[in-house]
C-alpha cells in the first residue's frame, strides 16, 4: 500500500483515540520484545478475534508475541488462524504465569477490569510489564498504564484496527489478521444486525475485504456451524425451557447442569441462543441462565433502548453494553431466577410504550 492509500484510510476514519495514548503505545512497543496479549474469561469472538488480529500484526513486526487466555477458546472459534498457538491459563497455569511474568508489555483486550480474567488476575497484576487496555466497555478500571477505552465502539476488534492504523501498521495487517479482526467485529454485532449503524464500520469492512477476507465463509464458520447435539440442545431450550414473562417484555431460558450433560454440552454450543427470543415482537429483552460448575452464567440481550447492561450491573454486579450484557451469579440456579424475577419490575419503565387508538 502506498502513502496515498494510507492517507486515504486515515481520512475516512476519524481519529477518536487520543494522540498521547498512541504515542505511549508506540514507545512501549519500541522498548519491548516479549509481548503478551490477553482477554476476558470465557472469550467470545471479539475477545479472541481482536487478540489474534493484534498478535499477527505484532509478530509481523518482529515481536515475540503470544496470546494467553484465562480459559479455553470455544470450539466455534477454533478455525481462526493462530488460535492453536494460544495458551489457556486453566490448562497451562504455570507456563501462562511464566509468560506474564517475563513479558515486556501486556495488551489487555476486551475487558475493563482485572477481575474479568478470573483466576488469572493475580498473575496478571503481579507482572511488572506495562499494560495497555484496549476495550469498549463502560467504566474502565485503573489497572492499566495506557487506557484506550471507547464504549461507543461496536467492538474491541474495531478499536484494534483503529489503533493499528494510528500506529502506521495497516500494511502489516495480512489476510490472517484481517480474518481475526473481521470475526471480532462480526460476532460482537450479531453479523452487523445491532450496534452497527456507524458508517465508519463499513469503511473498515471494505478495507478488510481488500485484505482477502471471505466474509460469507467466516459467517458460516463462526455463526452458522453446529453439531447435532448443539442443534438438539438449542431446540430443547427454545421448545421446553423458554418462559415468556409478557408483563415485563422478557423471555427467560434456563439450562441446568443435568440438561447440559444430557445433550453433551461443550463450550460454544449455546452461542447465540439468547438472541433467538428477540425475534418475537412482544419480547424486548432476553435472558439466558446456564448452570456452570461453580456459578450461574448470565447472558442478556435487548432491542431498542432497553438497558440490559444496567440490569446486569444492578442485579448481578456484571455489565456490558446497552443491548448485550452478562454477569456471573454465585448461588443456585433457582436463587438466580428468583433474584432476577424480583428485580424485573424495576425496569418496566424502559419498555416501549404501546400506542393505543384514539
Amino acid at each position: 500500500m502506498g502513502f496515498e492509500d494510507f492517507l486515504y484510510i486515515c481520512s475516512m476514519i476519524s481519529r477518536i483515540i487520543d494522540e498521547k495514548a498512541i504515542d505511549r503505545v508506540r514507545h512501549l512497543l519500541s522498548e519491548s520484545e516479549k509481548v503478551v496479549i490477553t482477554c476476558h474469561l470465557t472469550p467470545d469472538g471479539d475477545a479472541i478475534g481482536s487478540s489474534l488480529g493484534l498478535c499477527h500484526v505484532l509478530s509481523a513486526i518482529g515481536k515475540d508475541v503470544v496470546v494467553v487466555t484465562p480459559d479455553l477458546t470455544p470450539k466455534t472459534l477454533l478455525f481462526l488462524p493462530g488460535v492453536k498457538e494460544t495458551v489457556a491459563y486453566t490448562r497451562y497455569e504455570e507456563y501462562a504465569t511464566k509468560l506474564l511474568a517475563e513479558a515486556d508489555l501486556i495488551f489487555c483486550l476486551d475487558f475493563n477490569e482485572s477481575k474479568r480474567v478470573d483466576r488469572m488476575e493475580s498473575a496478571l497484576l503481579a507482572s511488572k510489564a506495562p499494560k495497555v487496555m484496549i476495550d469498549h466497555h463502560l467504566h474502565p478500571g485503573e489497572f492499566a498504564d495506557v487506557v484506550i477505552s471507547h464504549p461507543e465502539s461496536s467492538s474491541t476488534a474495531m478499536l484494534v484496527f483503529r489503533t493499528l492504523c494510528r500506529l502506521e501498521l495497516f500494511d502489516c495487517i495480512d489476510k490472517s489478521a484481517a480474518e481475526c479482526i473481521y470475526t471480532g467485529m462480526m460476532t460482537d454485532t450479531g453479523n452487523f444486525s445491532y450496534n452497527s449503524n456507524d458508517p465508519e464500520l463499513y469503511v473498515v469492512i471494505a478495507e478488510l475485504l481488500k485484505k482477502g477476507v471471505d466474509k460469507d465463509k467466516l459467517y458460516q464458520r463462526a455463526c452458522n456451524t453446529f453439531s447435532e447435539s448443539s442443534l438438539r440442545l438449542n431446540g430443547y431450550a427454545l421448545s421446553e425451557k423458554m418462559e415468556l414473562l409478557a408483563e415485563h417484555g422478557c423471555s427467560l431460558i434456563t439450562l441446568d447442569a443435568s440438561e447440559l450433560e444430557r445433550f453433551h454440552y461443550e463450550r460454544g454450543d449455546t452461542e447465540g441462543l439468547v438472541n433467538k427470543p428477540l425475534a418475537m415482537p412482544g419480547v424486548t429483552w432476553s435472558v439466558y441462565l446456564r448452570e456452570d460448575p461453580t456459578q450461574i452464567k448470565v447472558s442478556m440481550r435487548s432491542k431498542g433502548q432497553f438497558p440490559v447492561n444496567a440490569v446486569c450491573k444492578d442485579v448481578f454486579g456484571g455489565g456490558g453494553h446497552l443491548n448485550a450484557a452478562g454477569a456471573e451469579f454465585k448461588g443456585t440456579l433457582a436463587e438466580c431466577v428468583k433474584t432476577l424475577k424480583e428485580a424485573m419490575a424495576n425496569y418496566d419503565s424502559y419498555l416501549p410504550k404501546i400506542k393505543t387508538k384514539q
